[in-house]
């Protein structure tokens, strides 16, 4: 069997290296799951660490939707929210809060009206037995399909990489 040069062996080990790294540093965007409409927009919810998620959109077209204040109630206790540089807003919550089937309101200031809007998180039963947020069971089923997509992509990309080493010793 031929040598494989110590630059292409270099360059496998540095690809197979570097590649689980890649994959585990994408972070998955979270799961956004409808939350609350009116005619003009939406609001979806979103499990993230720390909070929740909430993104507003318009309810049809795909114009951006320019949000000037966003005022959240759970359970009819105000929250504070923070814009974040993707365009979505961040509601801060304790560590194991269980938000799921908790009412929440809304109030969207956009366009020079407010927009009060109101919506349960949803529930959905875990193998335990206890409930947890439909959007946080639908966020790890979308890392997991992500993940392995990305499993898949290395693998082939490995085969590739040996078959060419091959073909060109």
């Amino acid at each position: 069997m031929p040598q494989v040069s110590t630059a292409r062996a270099l360059l496998a080990a540095i690809l197979i290296v570097c590649t689980p790294g890649a994959a585990l540093a994408q972070a998955a965007a979270p799961a956004f799951a409808p939350l609350a409409h009116s005619a003009l927009l939406a609001v979806d919810a979103a499990p993230a660490a720390g909070g929740l998620a909430l993104r507003v959109r318009r309810a049809t077209g795909d114009t951006p939707l320019p949000v000037s204040d966003l005022a959240v109630t759970i359970e009819g206790e105000s929250k504070p929210a923070t814009l974040r540089t993707d365009g979505t807003w961040f509601v801060p919550r304790p560590a194991g809060a269980q938000d799921a089937g908790k009412t929440l309101e809304v109030t969207v200031g956009h366009d020079g009206i407010h927009e009060v809007l109101s919506g349960r998180l949803a529930v959905a039963p875990s193998a335990a037995g206890s409930a947890t947020s439909g959007v946080a069971s639908a966020l790890r089923s979308s890392s997991h399909k992500q993940l392995a997509w990305w499993i898949l992509n290395i693998v082939i990309v490995l085969i590739a990489a040996i078959a060419i080493s091959r073909r060109m010793s």
